[in-house]
């Protein structure tokens, strides 16, 4: 899979609608997997809150988004992270390098639940990332 840059859209409960919303919008394919799907640690009441979607338009757009993982704080216009994914382990993890010199890594770049490799930081002039690895870069 080529590298990839997309935007990843935050929510505060309501990311099953607003992905479904856009999926309205723009068509295309549409997956979706909640906090307890994910293997993420999760309050109950969080089980079926989604812990990922990913739309893929028919003219290419890529969309993300997510709610608000347990434990961090949703701040209105503060919803949106750029999105590295791919399974070119070195290309990445040089942008991940790069992009946390000077930043602030709030999950470093390590083996997730679901099996690749991912990370977020905040870079030194305060835009949010997220970096994930495919598992098969990873080997």
């Amino acid at each position: 899979m080529p590298t990839r840059l997309n935007p990843y859209l935050n929510f505060n409960g309501n990311a099953r609608e607003a992905i479904q919303f856009y999926h309205s919008v723009f068509g295309g394919e549409l997956t979706m997997s909640t906090f307890a799907e994910g293997g993420m640690p999760h309050e109950p009441a969080d089980k079926d809150k989604i812990m990922h979607a990913q739309l893929v338009s028919p003219s290419g757009y890529w969309i993300m988004a997510s709610d608000t993982p347990p434990g961090v704080q949703s701040n209105p216009g503060n919803t949106i992270t750029v999105s590295l994914s791919g399974d070119a382990e070195d290309e990445l993890r040089g942008y991940w390098n790069k992009l946390a010199d000077g930043g602030t890594v709030m999950m470093p770049l390590a083996k997730a639940p679901w099996g690749d490799s991912f990370g977020m930081l905040t870079d030194r002039f305060g835009t949010p990332w997220m970096v994930n690895i495919g598992a098969a870069g990873n080997g």
